[in-house]
């Protein structure tokens, strides 16, 4: 549980877990992205349902230390994507949405492509 803000009008805090959803549903806006990896059943074809939109928060590791973020995640792309380019555009989403929604700082977005699908398939795993 990450404490943003202490006053005479109480405290604020977020969730690991919170802030692992908000990781998840960056990282799945990217072009590129099947799925986050180890993750079936979501994609970025239709929307989720409500188990599997809280499977987001599993597989992918935050943690925080004096309001600085680390998150650690696998993703499944596009045989035909630039694995590159995706895993920087999953970075910038990342820390984007959890530095606007949060106001915490992301030092670090660490991102494993850890399978690459062609056409015919969804996931790896």
């Amino acid at each position: 549980m990450t404490e943003l803000k202490k006053d005479a009008g109480g405290v604020v805090r977020i969730s690991d877990e919170v802030l692992s959803m908000l990781a998840g549903n960056a990282a799945m806006e990217a072009e590129g992205v099947v799925s986050l990896y180890g993750i079936t059943g979501y994609f970025k074809t239709g929307a989720a349902p409500r188990a599997v939109r809280k499977q987001l928060a599993k597989g992918i590791n935050v943690t925080v230390a004096n309001q600085i973020v680390a998150v650690s995640l696998a993703i499944t792309v596009k045989l035909s994507a630039k694995l590159h380019e995706v895993a920087k555009d999953v970075q910038d989403k990342i820390k984007t949405s959890i530095e606007t929604m949060t106001g915490l700082t992301v030092a670090e977005v660490n991102v494993n492509v850890a399978a690459v699908v062609g056409p015919n398939k969804k996931s790896n795993k």
